[in-house]
């Protein structure tokens, strides 16, 4: 009897875990950068809940194809990676960890969150 009702707890349990619902795989918040406009303004773009482990080319509306944004902000609740080259590849990144930001000085051109 206790076998049969250590089995049905184990099912029940089992089910349970099945129909749980998973946790969502994105970042809670807002990622921001700054780009220069191909008129050569100024502008701000932004990525809200990006979705985690998932490089994201960054560029701006109206910049020159391959240029770099700048100044990252990292308003999510993840690390986010940004890279210098486009597809999150080469040897050029940097951490910024949640609330986090950089410099103008600093150049991105992909990111990918934690």
């Amino acid at each position: 009897m206790r076998l049969r009702s250590a089995m049905a707890a184990s099912a029940g349990a089992l089910v349970l875990l099945l129909t749980a619902p998973g946790s969502a795989s994105a970042a809670d918040g807002q990622f921001r950068y700054s780009y220069t406009t191909s008129d050569g303004y100024d502008a701000v773009g932004f990525i809200n809940d990006p979705p985690s482990g998932t490089c994201i080319n960054i560029q701006g509306p109206g910049s020159e194809p391959g240029s770099a944004a700048y100044a990252p902000k990292n308003r999510t609740d993840a690390t986010a990676t940004v890279f210098l080259e486009a597809d999150c590849t080469g040897g050029a990144y940097f951490t910024l960890r949640p609330g986090g930001g950089a410099s103008d000085r600093l150049l991105v051109r992909s990111v990918v969150f934690s």
